[in-house]
């Protein structure tokens, strides 16, 4: 008879490699106690959320960091190389020695050498061309100081060889797209005919707006500023009287327009040094700028002039002072 023994004494299942089940299944809850709960997994979850979002936020001001000097580094490329591209022109300054009657409207028998008005002007009268110069609130002014950006457009003669030469700048702050583009005129005449004829062709296409005529140097260009100055360095305004003995002959002076004044030079009178203003407005704030403008508008829209009006601070002002090697010291008494 087949002996059966007792189920208290029967030993549990083998498991594979020898291992009694007992210590699988104590083993496998050691391995269950020792993994994460919920609660440490949504921990460690906002630690990698926190330190993606630092990283992203130093990769941020990297980023910014880098297009501020890439946009910087444009605006000095662009803006030095328009200096160099004037001061050679206002270099080539040259006295067309006509004869001077003193009177402005007979500028055309006298000749014209040097030719400075701001946007509001054309010719010697004024032009139904409504301009207004750009206002900017200056950043740090408790007092609400103002910066006064004026445009001026001119004209420069000179003489190359046999032919006489004509530039002439101005900036389009009528145009809605590009805003602010600067111009560069260029011409030459046989040097026995009149130069004043190159004066006129430069007036001629501002008056019809003729800008495809004319070479686009620059955009962003808000101020434009050209000062004259004597052989002793005094700075050439109307403050000349007509019956001073000092006055510089054959140079014709307009009324101030926001503290800047233009003038006209002729027959042997060229200034001993001009004073050039440029200010460019970055590229990122010109962008922005653009994209508040109404399409098919003419000149900036309210959005676009209240944005720019806050906006001093991210224009670049270069400044450079020109000596005119041809002017004649005898227009000087």
């Amino acid at each position: 008879m087949k002996e059966t023994l007792p189920i208290a004494h029967c030993p549990l299942p083998m498991a594979p490699g020898g291992g009694s089940a007992r210590s699988v299944v104590a083993g496998r809850q050691a391995a269950a106690d020792r993994g994460f709960s919920l609660v440490e997994l949504l921990v460690a979850m906002t630690l990698l959320t926190l330190i993606v979002v630092a990283l992203m936020a130093v990769f941020s001001s990297t980023q910014r960091a880098f297009r501020a000097s890439v946009t910087q580094t444009d605006v000095l490329e662009g803006s030095r190389a328009a200096i160099d591209l004037i001061s050679t022109d206002l270099r080539n300054l040259t006295p067309c020695d006509g004869t001077s009657n003193y009177v402005v409207q007979n500028v055309g028998q006298s000749g014209l050498n040097f030719f400075v008005t701001n946007n509001g002007y054309l010719d010697f009268t004024i032009s139904s061309y409504n301009y207004k110069p750009l206002m900017q609130s200056l950043v740090g002014s408790s007092s609400g100081a103002l910066r006064t950006n004026s445009l001026q457009w001119f004209f420069v003669l000179g003489r190359n060889n046999t032919s006489w030469t004509g530039a002439g700048y101005i900036v389009n702050s009528s145009s809605s797209s590009p805003l602010y583009p600067l111009y560069r005129f260029y011409a030459q005449t046989n040097v026995s005919l009149n130069p004043v004829t190159l004066f006129y062709l430069f007036q001629t296409y501002i008056n019809l707006s003729q800008w495809t005529n004319m070479s686009h140097v620059m955009d962003g260009v808000v101020h434009l500023n050209v000062r004259a100055y004597d052989p002793s360095g005094y700075w050439l305004t109307n403050g000349y009287a007509y019956w001073q003995s000092n006055r510089p002959q054959n140079i014709w002076f307009s009324a101030p327009f926001f503290g800047e004044v233009g003038f006209a030079c002729y027959s042997n009178a060229v200034p001993a040094a001009v004073e050039l203003q440029l200010g460019v407005l970055e590229d990122r704030a010109l962008q922005r700028t653009a994209s508040l403008g109404i399409p098919g508008s003419i000149g900036l829209s309210p959005a676009q002039l209240t944005y720019l009006q806050n906006q001093s601070g991210h224009v670049h002002l270069f400044r450079q002072r020109v000596t005119v090697p041809n002017v004649d010291p005898t227009a000087y008494p």
